[in-house]
């Protein structure tokens, strides 16, 4: 018997999804405007590759902190009801933010603004992706994750270069802030237009330090969930090469906040055409091997990033690291949303918020330290062998 075709628009086909994707895509343009503006104001007023880190820094320590109790909440409570309030908070900490840059406020302020949106984080990370599992059936689960990482990608794309462009015309990150600040409200309206039931909490009579760590032992114990968050956190642990984007555009390729823009984006670039590949086939048949030799691929790239002067190289580079951790992370998706029973999603999305947010943050602190010791090209070559080196150990001991 023939088998039917793939349809690489099922999950697109259910209008929750469309909602939420939607409003994805455009609280997300926003943040990643925040994030290019935020890193060239460090930079413009300290000249100190360390800012940058700290940057990471101040958001992570909320979110090991918090993530696994706001996981716990997440199943306990309306999972929309918690998006919506941490949705609120970051709107807030946006008008903050603009606030600061706006008077020149004191850099203290802005990391402390900065800890706030890590806390709110902590909380709309697990609830935002326990929300997906709830608008598409499970054998739709693959290319929810392909459509979802696409709009990621895309608004990854034009956050970036819008942000840069609003900074080059007034020369400050103000305005940027306030946008996100709207772009936050438009996810906060497509919110309440979802018609998402209450998520049903199993009282297993269990103590509530036990079911809150009930997240980590399920983690634990599926090893293949445990086996790709773990390549994965450590990839991007050394391969946080991003972050220093601002020192390389101004100090080694010498360009302005519009070509910093288009360096950030240049990731997603590659990311949205993988993603956009992946969508249009079904799902990995031997996704362990090929996670495999994405991540060492991803090394790779980042080690040719970090000893390139050419500005389109570095483009080049950037783009192919985008692409192969794009595979990484919807084979990482799809399991945690395949293996993970729906009472439990919130815990263990929290869970992985812990290992990949932190690693993303620490990513940062990482390639800010580095670079202070070992300059920004060192740092960034450091960091693709460490990659190198992880993925042979997951290898080995797999």
């Amino acid at each position: 018997m023939a088998l039917a075709p793939h349809d690489p628009y099922a999950a697109l086909r259910f209008r929750d999804f469309r909602l939420l994707i939607s409003g994805r895509f455009v609280a997300q343009i926003g943040e990643m405007m925040v994030s290019v503006g935020v890193g060239w104001e460090l930079y413009e007023r300290t000249g100190d590759a360390l800012a940058l880190g700290l940057v990471g820094l101040v958001q992570v320590v909320p979110v090991m902190l918090l993530s696994l109790p706001g996981g716990y909440i997440v199943d306990r409570y309306n999972r929309k009801m918690v998006t919506l309030i941490s949705q609120i908070v970051l709107i807030v900490c946006s008008l903050a933010l603009a606030v600061v840059s706006f008077t020149q406020g004191s850099l203290v302020l802005l990391y402390t603004i900065l800890a706030v949106i890590g806390a709110a984080r902590a909380f709309n990370n697990p609830a935002e992706s326990a929300l997906t599992p709830q608008t598409v059936p499970p054998e739709h689960y693959f290319n929810a994750t392909t459509w979802s990482s696409s709009v990621w990608q895309l608004s990854a794309i034009t956050g970036p270069a819008i942000g840069g462009f609003i900074i080059a015309l007034t020369n400050s990150a103000s305005r940027v802030d306030i946008t996100n600040a709207a772009a936050g409200t438009v996810l906060v309206i497509v919110l309440l237009m979802l018609n998402i039931k209450q998520n049903d909490f199993v009282h297993t009579g269990e103590p509530p330090l036990k079911a809150l760590r009930a997240g980590w032992n399920f983690v634990r114990n599926t090893q293949v969930i445990l086996a790709s968050i773990t390549l994965d956190m450590f990839a991007v642990l050394f391969g946080g090469a991003t972050f220093l984007l601002p020192v390389f555009a101004k100090d080694i390729l010498h360009v302005d906040a519009a070509g910093l823009g288009v360096l950030r984006a240049a990731p997603s670039i590659g990311a949205l055409c993988m993603a956009l590949f992946l969508s249009r086939r079904p799902p990995f048949k031997r996704s362990g091997r090929i996670l495999l030799l994405a991540v060492a691929g991803f090394g790779v790239a980042t080690i040719a990033f970090g000893l390139s002067t050419s500005f389109w190289f570095s483009l080049l580079m950037l783009a192919l690291t985008g692409a192969l951790d794009n595979i990484s992370v919807v084979i990482r998706h799809t399991l945690v949303l395949s293996y993970t029973p729906d009472e439990m999603r919130g815990r263990v999305s929290a869970v992985n918020s812990v290992f990949i947010g932190t690693s993303n943050e620490l990513g940062g602190f990482e390639s800010g330290t580095a670079s202070a010791l070992l300059g920004p090209v060192g740092a960034v070559v450091f960091g693709g062998i460490g990659t190198m080196v992880v993925v042979g150990l997951v290898a080995w001991f797999s």
